[in-house]
């Protein structure tokens, strides 16, 4: 499973006053892994950028002057995004302005949703967390997801800190006493493999590593954000 997590940054908000992409930032997940490869350029839009949207990411015409246009890029960012399945945060914004820039390129009909398909993970969080807030740095602070050095918003940042939350929201828990449950959050390792076959460890000596307090007491508050959030950790049946 190949899962791009994309965030774009725009000359303003409306596509239809004929703003632009001045940012693509994404990255790679291949069963929910990171597999550290990504994708992220800078583009000149060749046009104003409004003062609002100046004051969100920060990136000045100046500094995009020597930057290509989308149609030198564009064919690098469909090789990285055909077959995957796309996850954004209020994706119809991101869809609509890469669906508007390749509708600039000449004699080009792509479309975003023909080279993969859409998650919206705005949508998904709205979902799992009705009537709360839902936006990146809300999620970021109900799933314990470090955002200290976004100060500004910025692409590939943005969609580093969304597939940290994407994996914790949509994960299950790991039974590591069992056969294979669902994928562990972050690194999609599963326990056991589910076929009866098992490793010899005799005659191995096995380190024992105790967890220190600061530990212990961070395992205790994630347990009880997954409490929060209304799944039963695994771990309290475990310890009964």
């Amino acid at each position: 499973m190949r899962q791009i997590v994309l965030d774009t940054e725009t000359t303003g908000i409306e596509v239809e006053a004929g703003h632009r992409i001045i940012e693509i930032g994404g990255v790679e997940l291949v069963n929910r892994r990171l597999t550290g490869k990504h994708f992220h350029k800078y583009i000149n839009p060749k046009r104003e950028i409004d003062d609002g949207a100046f004051e969100v990411h920060g990136i000045s015409q100046d500094f995009l002057a020597d930057k290509p246009e989308f149609g030198e890029i564009w064919q690098e960012l469909v090789e990285f995004l055909h077959g995957a399945e796309l996850v954004i945060h209020n994706a119809p914004f991101d869809v609509s302005f890469l669906n508007y820039e390749f509708s600039l390129l000449p004699a080009n009909n792509t479309k975003v949703e023909d080279l993969c398909a859409i998650t919206d993970s705005l949508a998904v969080a709205r979902h799992k967390h009705p009537g709360q807030k839902n936006n990146l740095d809300a999620l970021c602070r109900r799933y314990q997801v470090d955002n200290s050095q976004r100060e500004l918003h910025g692409a590939l940042l943005d969609a580093e800190i969304l597939a940290d939350v994407y994996l914790l929201m949509t994960g299950g828990q790991t039974n590591l006493f069992g056969a294979t449950t669902n994928a562990d959050a972050r690194t999609g390792v599963q326990s056991g493999g589910g076929s009866g076959d098992h490793t010899d460890l005799s005659g191995v000596e096995l380190l024992i590593v105790q967890a220190s307090d600061n530990e212990l007491e961070s395992h205790e508050a994630f347990l009880e954000l997954m409490r929060e959030q209304g799944t039963e950790p695994l771990w309290d049946s475990l310890s009964a």
